[in-house]
């Protein structure tokens, strides 16, 4: 099966205080289309650094990333912006949810970008999937956490995204509520076929993956 995420050589290098800091060193791997995979590390060890040069949010010093066999660098921004929106889904740890709308029309963002006809039916149907019918014309205030986070995936898998990024989602939840999000983003990858790619630090997420990549200082372990 051919690799849809591939990182070749990734560096990153900022000035900080007139010296050379090196976040990310000569990074390289692949993920196979439908796997899911955890970026393991602790806090400055480059993770959050390196799920942001996968999706293209920011330039890498050297090296690339491949996304279903395209060099995303070869674009511009607006190009690489217009890849995102064609093949990815993201699930941040603060939800990100518009705090003026409502459940329904957080997950109908997406598609009404796209002018998909049937927006509204489908993001009601990924609602439901996600566990939360009864809540679709709550404003993400009237929500508990566990709810706004289920309330991200069902935008983040509502537009059948090839690759979901996450990072931490479950950084702001409790054990429990985490353990239950990660069980149903693993069962969205399955049903949908998406590939799965996660930052995390919390190593029993990350065995719930099929594979685990260790940074540390910058350099896979």
């Amino acid at each position: 099966m051919a690799s849809i995420v591939q990182a070749v050589s990734l560096t990153k290098q900022v000035e900080s205080g007139g010296q050379p800091l090196v976040i990310l060193h000569d990074v390289s791997f692949a993920v196979e289309a439908g796997d899911s995979l955890a970026i393991l590390g602790v806090s400055g060890s480059g993770k959050s650094t390196l799920l942001g040069l996968l999706a293209g949010l920011d330039m890498p010093s050297s090296g690339t990333v491949y996304l279903d066999g395209v060099d995303l660098f070869s674009f511009d921004e607006d190009g690489r912006a217009r890849m995102r929106g064609r093949l990815a889904g993201f699930v941040f740890q603060s939800f990100q949810l518009l705090p003026a709308m409502t459940a329904l029309e957080n997950v109908m963002l997406p598609l009404e970008l796209r002018a998909a006809p049937d927006a509204r039916e489908r993001a009601s149907e990924a609602l439901q999937r996600v566990g939360l019918a009864q809540r679709m014309d709550h404003l993400p205030k009237h929500l508990s956490g566990g709810e706004q986070q289920r309330v991200a995936l069902a935008r983040a898998f509502v537009a059948q995204p090839k690759i979901l990024f996450a990072d931490e989602p479950t950084g702001n939840l409790d054990a429990a509520t985490g353990s239950q999000i990660i069980e149903l983003m693993l069962e969205l990858n399955r049903a949908q076929g998406t590939t799965l790619i996660m930052v995390t630090h919390d190593e029993a997420l990350a065995r719930c993956c099929n594979s685990q990549l260790q940074l540390a200082a910058g350099r896979v372990m």
